[in-house]
């Protein structure tokens, strides 16, 4: 499908539990990852999964697999912190459907449903990302968030706590990454920085704070997905949360 065909297209968001996704699916997942990243294999594929306690499926009208993300959704021990974590893992988009809204409608709407009822004061996303692209999600939907460019709020040693706690030692605290065994780095074309990306000072900053995002490092990000914390775009991703809901 051509880029223009599927921006015209509806991409379809459901949330299963992992002890629900159908095998089917895990084989689709990995092929989808191994199209965006190399060094992907099925073993680290695997542990990563079982790691996760929900995914979220995007498929289109035919019932075809176009993108996904795995969730671990947990209460955070870190000592006074009273707060749910939401660790997203492996996230992937048909490159056809970057236009798309559905992903972060799925996000947002499973972020929500998931958490709902925790009685914790707050509900932190903790992304880790190795390529702009998705780092770039997070200027775009949420007002405030750590590290970028321009924060107002040191939030760094709250990452650190809640990195040190999910990572232990592959965290680095002074860089703020994430260093794995086995690294799934982007491939080439994905790697390369468009022409004019670099004079964006929330793109700029991240290739300077996480330089070896070529080697598959993984920047920590944070940041609390209260209502009060949504841009203009964020709340209109909101709104059509709150219209699809039965």
């Amino acid at each position: 499908m051509t880029e223009a065909a599927a921006a015209s297209a509806k991409l379809i968001g459901r949330t299963v539990s992992l002890e629900t996704l159908a095998d089917a699916h895990r084989e689709q997942m990995y092929g989808l990852l191994s199209t965006f990243f190399s060094g992907v294999d099925r073993h680290t594929f695997g542990d990563d999964l079982r790691d996760k306690t929900h995914v979220i499926l995007l498929e289109d009208e035919s019932g075809m697999l176009r993108g996904f993300s795995t969730l671990l959704v947990y209460r955070t021990a870190v000592p006074g912190v009273d707060a749910m974590v939401v660790y997203s893992g492996d996230t992937i988009v048909d490159r056809a459907w970057w236009g798309s809204p559905s992903l972060a409608v799925s996000w947002l709407a499973a972020a929500r449903a998931l958490t709902a009822g925790s009685g914790t004061r707050d509900v932190y996303w903790l992304l880790l990302t190795s390529g702009f692209r998705t780092y770039r999600f997070l200027p775009v939907f949420w007002r405030e968030f750590y590290p970028r460019f321009d924060a107002v709020h040191d939030a760094k040693s709250l990452t650190d706590a809640l990195a040190r706690e999910r990572f232990a030692d592959r965290y680095d605290d002074e860089s703020g990454v994430v260093r794995f065994g086995r690294p799934q780095v982007l491939v080439p074309e994905l790697l390369e920085v468009p022409q004019g990306r670099t004079h964006d000072p929330h793109v700029a900053f991240f290739l300077s704070r996480n330089p070896g995002h070529v080697n598959g490092d993984e920047l920590v990000c944070l940041t609390n997905i209260a209502e009060s914390n949504l841009t203009a775009a964020g709340r209109r991703i909101a709104r059509s949360v709150e219209r699809a809901a039965p």
